[in-house]
């Protein structure tokens, strides 16, 4: 680790108060803000799930409000925002919080990856925002970050390496604030074309959405957002090619759809 780390601070600090960016859940740190935003920004930009959070938040203002929607109503405030399964998984870590910890949020990572969508890193980033602790968690821009300043002439990096690199300098002290400013100094690197999360043994290119089942899985849920509809009619109005049949299926087998009598609708 050649870059010393009180600098590696001091400038992470220096571009936190350049570059902070003000969020509707950096305004409201509880942990159901935290964990709606989480999951939202998972393979989406932040740009796309401001709107779609602000609209989410005032339709399910509380985890209590969550868990008594249907699923169906959960879908239809999703709707857009891709990769649905992260509205299902949402709406029953809401139903197990109520049910099982009385609608109080867990403060530790190994009840908060038994909620369903809540792995490491989502964890890592609630106990973060939510209750300052100074817990390691990583996601693309603070990979940006450290891979810029400790990385360069590296490839094939895994988490292992980076994990530790976090958690050597991560200030213990102001954890939520220190995470805001990695976030937004990861972005603005991002922006100048200095990603790099290629150099990442785990970087995965996303897949394209054009022309793939998942774009006519989004357009099934988008049309049953609106009404029940008979399978012919659905074929009638969505691209009904060789994808129709396996986006149906992976819908209904998910539990995001389901059929009752010939009418496919949003599980209810």
């Amino acid at each position: 680790m050649n870059v010393d780390i009180l600098e590696f601070q001091e400038i992470i600090w220096q571009k936190g108060r350049e570059l902070f960016r003000d969020m509707p859940w950096r305004t409201d740190t509880g942990p159901y803000y935290v964990m709606v935003s989480e999951i939202m920004l998972q393979q989406t930009q932040v740009d796309r799930v401001v709107p779609k959070f602000e609209a989410f938040i005032e339709r399910f203002p509380t985890v209590e409000h969550l868990s008594n929607a249907s699923l169906g109503d959960v879908l239809q405030m999703w709707s857009g925002l891709g990769y649905n399964r992260r509205a299902k998984f949402l709406h029953e870590a809401a139903i197990k919080i109520i049910g099982e910890y009385g609608g109080t949020f867990p403060e530790t990572e190994k009840e908060l990856v038994s909620l369903p969508g809540v792995g490491v890193n989502t964890a890592g980033a609630i106990l973060a925002y939510s209750f300052n602790q100074p817990a390691i968690f990583i996601e693309t821009n603070i990979r940006t970050v450290y891979f810029y300043h400790f990385f360069l002439e590296h490839d094939e990096v895994t988490d292992t390496e980076l994990r530790a690199v976090v958690e050597a300098s991560v200030d213990t002290e102001h954890p939520r604030q220190w995470y805001w400013a990695m976030m937004d100094y990861g972005s603005y690197l991002k922006h100048q074309g200095i990603g790099q999360n290629n150099k990442s043994r785990h970087y995965k290119k996303q897949s394209p959405l054009k022309g793939s089942v998942r774009e006519v899985r989004g357009q099934i849920l988008k049309l049953l957002t609106t009404a029940d509809f008979e399978l012919q009619e659905m074929r009638m109005r969505l691209v009904a090619d060789e994808r129709f049949e396996p986006a149906l299926a992976s819908l209904e087998k998910e539990g995001l759809i389901a059929k009752t009598g010939p009418m496919f609708h949003l599980k209810r």
